[in-house]
């Protein structure tokens, strides 16, 4: 049968998807049924019988029995809040697991946030992100301190480019010995990571030299910073590919098989007494790329750009149309306002916006000055009257304001360093920018940072001509429902392939049918 075209009919096809638990089997001149008292005059003939596929049993087992979920899939944080409490609520309420985007975000909005999560969902699980500060340690210690104060315990580390005490303390804290000697681990990470070097750090115990600094400060038990060398930094790590905002672009094929086999030699070096899981994320938004995920051996996937376009996410209706209308093509790298100096970029939507031009001219003219005073008049006045749209010295008057207000240090040296306050000055735009996006700020629409990956465009693609194609019809349970539903449909059609079995393109399901 290896090599011949298998023309079913769509009742099959139609169980295939809506009626997991029923085997389809596939005989010589019948065709194929799921009625098994076929067998009883055809069973000779029986070429290959497909097995029931369902969305719970994608991934992993344990990921799904860890966090109390029903499926081996999370939405990650967007900063900002645009992960707000209404999507966060949503998730939990259906039993699925979503991140709280608190960067970006006053300690105060953070602590207000996890309350309403916490009340809304009871025992439903939830995670809050805790993004590196790569100029503000401070402020990541008093975010694990909050963390630690409202009882989180599932968080989403991202940005980190090396462990931090910060986040060394939230992992020791809890830490205790059951009676049958195994560790108990209180505060889970998920630690989503774009390089090797960074999992790798996750994948082992915490830097004695931060545990004996947190033992010394008195902010951890002799317990726990004994047990910190016993267990891994993260329980999982997502290992984020192209995605939207801040990545490095990696195509998802390469990265994710490299770093499941660091983690399989690391486990063996190290012998933790349960395996870190892997998941993927970036280019996850459809059934297809969740498939292929899956297949690649991924525990479990994790969707975001997609998620911004929903009716629960936290930004404006003009941000939600304009990433309904976005092709794959339609995005590109831009500066990114927390590592602006740094020359760190993130993925935008190019499409209808001036944004990447206008944040690339502003690094450009970083890179060739010393300082606000050599701005040439001409470049000057574009700033004003273009993207500023105010004076220059009224920017810095409030950029003075809000750090003096949030950590006077900073302005004390921006003073002394040219270079350092025209960089808060371009930081001004850029991060307002994004606040401009999410609440839709009127007069501001060409300067909108609206974060999105290619998958945005896949997804787009796939819900055309379905009542998807539309955001105002866009539930984020709903939709993260069909990925998995189909992801299992597609698992089905593969192990029919793998059998010799090719389907015509019109018996394939797609979004419009399910």
């Amino acid at each position: 049968m290896h090599g011949t075209t298998f023309t079913t009919d769509e009742t099959v096809l139609e169980t295939l998807l809506r009626d997991p638990v029923k085997s389809c089997f596939f005989v010589r001149e019948c065709g194929a049924t799921d009625d098994p008292s076929v067998l009883k005059t055809v069973l000779p003939e029986t070429v290959f019988i497909s097995h029931p596929v369902s969305a719970t049993s994608l991934g992993s087992i344990e990921f799904r029995r860890e966090y109390g979920i029903r499926y081996a899939c999370m939405a990650g944080a967007m900063a900002g809040g645009i992960a707000g409490e209404r999507l966060v609520i949503a998730l939990g309420s259906a039993g699925l697991l979503g991140t709280f985007g608190a960067g970006g975000l006053p300690l105060s909005r953070v602590e207000t946030a996890i309350g309403t999560i916490s009340s809304a969902l009871g025992e439903n699980a939830f995670a809050v992100n805790l993004i590196h500060n790569t100029f503000d340690r401070e402020l990541e210690m008093k975010t694990v301190e909050l963390l630690l104060n409202r009882k989180v315990t599932i968080i989403e580390a991202s940005a980190f480019m090396r462990l931090t005490p910060a986040i060394v303390w939230y992992r020791a804290k809890g830490l205790t010995l059951r009676n049958d000697g195994t560790i108990a681990v209180k505060n889970r990470v998920i630690a989503k990571v774009s390089r090797t070097s960074v999992a790798v750090q996750f994948m082992g115990s915490a830097p004695r030299s931060m545990v004996a600094s947190l033992l010394a400060e008195n902010r951890i038990t002799e317990t726990e910073a004994r047990l910190l060398g016993e267990v891994p930094m993260a329980d999982d790590i997502t290992v984020e590919a192209d995605s939207g905002g801040h990545t490095d672009n990696l195509p998802l094929v390469n990265i994710l098989p490299e770093i499941l086999r660091t983690r399989d030699a690391l486990h063996r070096n190290h012998a933790w007494p349960l395996k870190i899981r892997i998941g993927a994320a970036g280019g996850i938004s459809t059934p297809h790329a969740a498939h292929a995920a899956f297949v690649m051996g991924a525990d479990y996937i994790v969707t975001g750009s997609i998620n911004q376009s929903c009716i629960e996410a936290d930004t404006s209706p003009q941000v939600k149309q304009s990433l309904a209308r976005a092709g794959i093509a339609d995005v590109t790298m831009a500066p990114a306002a927390d590592m602006f100096e740094l020359g760190v970029k993130v993925q935008v939507l190019k499409k209808g916006v001036f944004y990447p031009a206008r944040a690339t001219y502003l690094y450009t003219l970083y890179n060739r000055y010393t300082g606000l005073d050599e701005l040439p008049d001409d470049d000057l006045e574009k700033i004003e009257k273009e993207l500023f749209q105010r004076k220059i010295s009224e920017v810095w008057n409030d950029t003075e304001g809000f750090f003096r207000r949030t950590a006077p240090p900073i302005v004390q040296k921006a003073l002394k360093d040219p270079k350092m306050k025209m960089a808060l000055v371009f930081r001004w735009y850029l991060g307002l920018s994004t606040r401009w996006a999410k609440s839709g700020e009127p007069g501001r629409e060409n300067d909108y940072q609206i974060w999105c990956g290619p998958s945005m465009g896949a997804f787009n693609s796939w819900v055309k001509g379905t009542p998807l194609e539309y955001p105002e019809n866009r539930k984020i349970g709903e939709i993260t429902e069909k990925i998995m539903t189909e992801t299992a449909y597609l698992r089905r059609l593969s192990a029919i392939r793998a059998a010799g079995f090719t389907f015509e393109e019109n018996a394939v399901h797609s979004a419009e049918t399910a």
